[in-house]
C-alpha cells in the first residue's frame, strides 16, 4: 500500500487519521442519543425508557454484528468494504431522519451498527498494515482516539443542535458527513485484493491463540471498569458533590479529554512497553474508582477524579487492542471485530450491574465500587499474558496472506511484553 503507507520517518500515514475521522462518526452515533432522548420521544411519541431502546439496539448491533459482518465482507477488497460500510452507514441515517415510525429507526440504528462493525473490523485492519510494526500501537490509539473525540466533541455538538433543530438535524448531519467520508476513503486507500487470499477456515482457526482470548478480555473488563462508574456518574456529581447540573457537561467534557488524552499516552508507551503500561494503567484505574467513593463528595476532587478515570482507563484500550492484533496471525479481521464486541460487552455487563448497585443499599457509592471490582479483575489476564509471553514464543505469522503483512515481520511474531 505504497500510498496509504508512504510518509515521513516517525509520522503516522494520512490513512491512519482519515480513518479516525470514521470512528470519530461513528462514535458520535453511538452516544449522541443518550443526549436527544427527550427529543425523539416527543418526535417518535415514545416513552424515554423505548427510546433509550436506540442506545441498546446499537450496542447489540455491534457486539454482535461486528464479528458477523467481518466474516461475510471477508473475500471483499479492504477499499471496497470500508466505502461500503460508510455509504450504509450515511444511509440508514438518512431513512432514520426521514422517518416518523420508531419501528423504523430502530432497525435502522440496527443497520447503522452493522455499518459500524464492519468499518471498524477492516479500519483497524488497513491502519495498523499501512503504519506498520513499529507504529501499530501508535496507529489503533490515533483510531480508537477518534472515538474518545466522539465523546468529547460530536457528542455535545449534536445534543446542542439537537435541541436547536430537532433530532433530525443531527442525523442528517452524520449521514452528510459519512458520505463524505467515503469519498476520502476512497481517494486515500488503494485497490487491492490482499483478502482474497483469506478463508474462513484461516481466520477461525487463528483463534485458538490463548494470548489472543487474554488480550480480549482486558480489552472487556477495563471498558466494564470504566463504564460501570461512567454511566451512572451524573447523580454522583449533582446528588453526591453538589455540582450544579447545568455545570455536569464541563466534568464529562473533562473525561472526554482525560480519555482523549489516555488514548495517546497508551498509544505511545505501549509502543515499547506493552506489559508494563497496562498493568501500570490498569492498576491506577481501579486505585482512581476507589478513591471515588470516598473523596466523590467534594467537586474539584471528584472532577479530577473523573479526568483521571478517563486518562488512565483508556490507556489500555490501545495496547490490549494492538496486542490482540498481533497474535491474531491468521485473524486480523475477525479479532479486530472480536475486540470492538469486548469493548461493548464490558460497555452493556459494567453498565448493566452498576445500575442493579445504584439501586440497592450502596445507593450512589454503588457504581465506582462496582467499577473498581471490575478494574481490578482486568489485572488478572493481563498478569497472566505477561507471564505467557516472557515464559514462552509461538510463531504468530498470518500465512495465508499474500503481500507483506505488519505480523510477517520478524520483530513481532514473537512478542515480548515487558
Amino acid at each position: 500500500m505504497p500510498s496509504a503507507s508512504g510518509t515521513t520517518p516517525g509520522k503516522l500515514p494520512f490513512v491512519v487519521w482519515v480513518l479516525a475521522a470514521g470512528t470519530f462518526l461513528m462514535g458520535t452515533t453511538e452516544f449522541v442519543i443518550a443526549g436527544l432522548l427527550p427529543e425523539l420521544s416527543a418526535g417518535l411519541g415514545v416513552s424515554t425508557a423505548q427510546a433509550g431502546l436506540l442506545i441498546t439496539a446499537f450496542a447489540v448491533g455491534m457486539i454482535i454484528g461486528a464479528p458477523a459482518m467481518a466474516m461475510a465482507t471477508l473475500r471483499l477488497p479492504q477499499r471496497q468494504t470500508l466505502i461500503l460500510a460508510l455509504s450504509v452507514f450515511s444511509v440508514g441515517h438518512v431513512v432514520a431522519a426521514l422517518s416518523t415510525s420508531f419501528t423504523v429507526v430502530l432497525a435502522a440504528r440496527i443497520v447503522t451498527a452493522l455499518a459500524t462493525g464492519a468499518f471498524w473490523s477492516v479500519g483497524f485492519v488497513v491502519a495498523t498494515d499501512a503504519a506498520g510494526p513499529q507504529r501499530a500501537t501508535r496507529a489503533t490509539g490515533v483510531m480508537i482516539g477518534g472515538l474518545t473525540l466522539a465523546n468529547v466533541v460530536g457528542v455535545p455538538i449534536g445534543s446542542f443542535a439537537g435541541q436547536i433543530v430537532g433530532w433530525r438535524g443531527p442525523f442528517w448531519a452524520l449521514a452528510a458527513l459519512s458520505a463524505l467520508a467515503a469519498v476520502f476513503i476512497g481517494r486515500f486507500i488503494p485497490t487491492q485484493e490482499q483478502r482474497a487470499a483469506l478463508s474462513p477456515r484461516a481466520e477461525f482457526g487463528a483463534l485458538r491463540q490463548g494470548r489472543l482470548w487474554l488480550a480480549l478480555s482486558a480489552a472487556m473488563f477495563i471498558m466494564g471498569g470504566v463504564l460501570a462508574t461512567y454511566s451512572y456518574v451524573t447523580p454522583l456529581l449533582t446528588d453526591r458533590a453538589g455540582i450544579p447540573a447545568g455545570a455536569v457537561p464541563f466534568v464529562l467534557i473533562a473525561f472526554g479529554v482525560g480519555a482523549l488524552g489516555g488514548t495517546t499516552t497508551g498509544g505511545r508507551l505501549g509502543e515499547r512497553r506493552p506489559m508494563g503500561t497496562t498493568i501500570t494503567a490498569a492498576a491506577a484505574t481501579a486505585l482512581v474508582l476507589l478513591l471515588m467513593i470516598p473523596l466523590s463528595t467534594n467537586a474539584v476532587t471528584v472532577t479530577v477524579l473523573v479526568f483521571l478515570m478517563g486518562l488512565t482507563g483508556f490507556a489500555v484500550n490501545p495496547v490490549v487492542t494492538a496486542l490482540a492484533m498481533r497474535f491474531a496471525g491468521d485473524a486480523p479481521t475477525l479479532t479486530s471485530a472480536l475486540t470492538t464486541s469486548a469493548f461493548n460487552v464490558g460497555v452493556a455487563g459494567g453498565s448493566w450491574v452498576a445500575g442493579l448497585a445504584l439501586d440497592s443499599s450502596l445507593g450512589l457509592t454503588g457504581p465506582p465500587l462496582v467499577g473498581t471490582v471490575i478494574a481490578v479483575l482486568t489485572l488478572v489476564p493481563l498478569i497472566a499474558l505477561a507471564v505467557h509471553g516472557t515464559s514462552g514464543g509461538s510463531r504468530i505469522v498470518a500465512q495465508h496472506t499474500a503481500p507483506v503483512h505488519a505480523l510477517d515481520d520478524p520483530a513481532v511474531r514473537t512478542p515480548s511484553p515487558r
